[in-house]
């Protein structure tokens, strides 16, 4: 699992290093690249292979004429990226999604579980205050998540 946030740098050919514990994660999994995408905020998401080809299996099993599940394939699926990790532990982020993201210089790195959210720092650090300072939205989250039973 994927757990903990990091901040890394991005260099100027786009590349960032993935952080050690999500290095370590791939390793123990016997796996070496990530499947990168863009998301449906303004961040990228990182898949294990494994975790990435599950998802697909359970995108494909949904209705194909259904406008969400379309709109997810051409978000998701068109914008993955099968990304090889150098021997320093580093990932070439393509341009195309730093431009979805707005990724140029800081990039944290948010352990979601079985996936991982890149953003752009500020941004990121931006929309984790908004909630953490708005008492109504984290009133509805809360609500939310003890209606999913948490």
């Amino acid at each position: 699992m994927f757990r903990g946030r990091y901040e890394h740098a991005i260099d100027k050919k786009g590349r960032t290093s993935l952080p050690a514990r999500f290095r370590e994660v791939l390793s123990a999994a016997g796996e070496s690249r990530l499947v990168i995408t863009s998301g449906l905020e303004p961040c990228l998401v990182a898949y294990s292979m494994s975790e990435w080809l599950a998802f697909e299996e359970r995108l494909s099993a949904l209705p194909q004429f259904d406008p969400s599940v379309a709109m997810l394939r051409r978000i998701y699926v068109s914008g993955a990226v099968e990304c090889e990790l150098d021997k320093m532990g580093r990932v070439l982020i393509p341009a195309t999604l730093r431009k979805h993201a707005e990724l140029e210089r800081e990039a944290t790195w948010a352990g979601m579980g079985k996936h991982i959210e890149l953003w752009a720092t500020a941004r990121f650090d931006a929309m984790r205050e908004s909630v953490l300072d708005d008492a109504e939205k984290r009133q509805q989250m809360a609500a939310r998540l003890a209606e999913l039973g948490l």
